[in-house]
């Protein structure tokens, strides 16, 4: 029988990694991530969790630990945030390349200049075209159930690619909530051991990584790309899965009062919680206005975006993360692309705001509805501002 247990967001991650039976956790501590290989660091040392933990000199050494482990056949998780997950950025490539299914926690937090430890999605960003799929979380219920549900999905041989789940740094990865934990062989009926068809094997060798001309490297691309679009197939299987057995449901994008809605307001991770709250009174002073809270972003779930924004005449997407020199933010730049051929007759606005952990409250997500309607009805199809920044 499932549980409800106090747990931070950072915890809630680990507890998942824990109930996954991980074999190998390799890690470098950075801010706002630390709890949770810390955690998974007691939970070894206690004897709670039998799994190799490796205590390595560097984010780039952790991913690249995953990387053997995983082609060796062990369960692969690690956890990284900012600047750390910078350094990692080059195996991240290679892991996503070589069909390894490694899951990481991604606890977002700005990058500097200037330095800071403060959370917004530029580290989140910075990952999307390196070929992992990708996940926000919007609480710590969610932290846990998207992250047992990555392993399932990532270790899926019709998949076979490594998965990151997002979850805000200090809002969620240091904020205690109620979870919901199930029990350890509900887990283990939902998530089957871990089988690599092509581990590493020094009985049968076999080439990994080729060096390639320009004649096949395009070819290899594609494929990776294909395999890419083709896992949300599966991820939705299994996301419905997921629901059936533990009663909680997850879509590539969730709606909130969106039916109808003549405007509707995209966002992404915990301020998406702050923002229906912002919907609820836009909806009370008589406004046609619904939320979409944007869950997988690898692959980009451009059906789904078209079918959710059927019917309403403008869309306001709030991003976190700039793109400096660029006209837009990541999100909506997405978005606007995605929709280029399907609703090519929508208004799109764009706001830039909560950046480096500056907070929004409900009246000034009011603010960010207004100002997208108001950007809208100017007859400018998009743009960028600021939200949140005082003083």
């Amino acid at each position: 029988m499932s549980r409800r247990v106090p747990l931070e967001g950072s915890f809630a991650a680990a507890e998942a990694a824990k109930m996954a039976d991980v074999d190998v956790v390799a890690a470098y501590p950075i801010t706002p991530q630390t709890h949770i290989i810390e955690r998974l660091s007691q939970m070894v040392n206690d004897g709670d969790l039998k799994a190799a933990f490796i205590p390595v000199e560097s984010e780039h050494s952790a991913m690249s630990a995953c990387w053997g482990a995983s082609g060796a056949g062990a369960r692969s998780y690690t956890a990284s945030a900012s600047q750390g997950f910078f350094l990692m950025h080059e195996v991240l490539y290679f892991v996503a390349g070589m069909r390894l299914p490694v899951v990481m926690s991604v606890s977002n937090r700005a990058v500097g200049p200037p330095a800071n430890i403060w959370g917004d999605y530029s580290d989140a960003m910075s990952a999307t075209y390196t070929g992992w799929l990708q996940a926000f979380a919007a609480n710590n219920q969610e932290i846990f159930d998207l992250t047992l549900a990555a392993f399932r999905i990532a270790e899926d041989q019709r998949v076979l690619l490594p998965f990151m789940v997002h979850l805000d740094g200090f809002t969620l990865s240091h904020v205690t909530e109620a979870v919901i934990l199930p029990e350890q062989a509900e887990v283990d009926a939902f998530l089957p051991p871990y089988k690599h068809p092509y581990a590493y094997d020094p009985d049968n060798p076999m080439a990994y990584g080729h060096v390639v001309s320009p004649a096949t490297y395009a070819e290899v691309k594609k494929a990776q790309d294909i395999g890419i679009r083709e896992s949300k197939a599966v991820i939705k299987e299994v996301w419905k899965d997921f629901g059936d057995r533990f009663g909680r449901y997850y879509n590539p994008i969730d709606s909130y009062k969106a039916d109808g809605a003549k405007t509707l307001l995209m966002a992404v991770g915990a301020l998406s919680e702050t923002a229906k709250i912002a919907v609820d009174r836009k909806r009370e002073q008589g406004e046609s206005v619904g939320l979409l809270t944007l869950h997988l972003w690898r692959p980009f779930p451009f059906e789904e975006l078209a079918e959710a924004v059927a019917g309403a005449e403008r869309l306001v997407v709030f991003d976190r993360a700039p793109t400096l020199g660029g006209p837009t933010g990541p999100i909506i730049g997405e978005v606007k692309a995605a929709l280029f051929d399907s609703r090519k007759d929508i208004k799109v606005a764009g706001i830039l705001g909560a950046m480096c952990g500056r907070n929004l409250e409900v009246v000034e997500f009011e603010q960010v509805i207004e100002r997208g309607i108001e950007i809208c009805e100017q007859g400018r199809q998009e743009m960028v501002e600021t939200i949140g920044i005082r003083g």
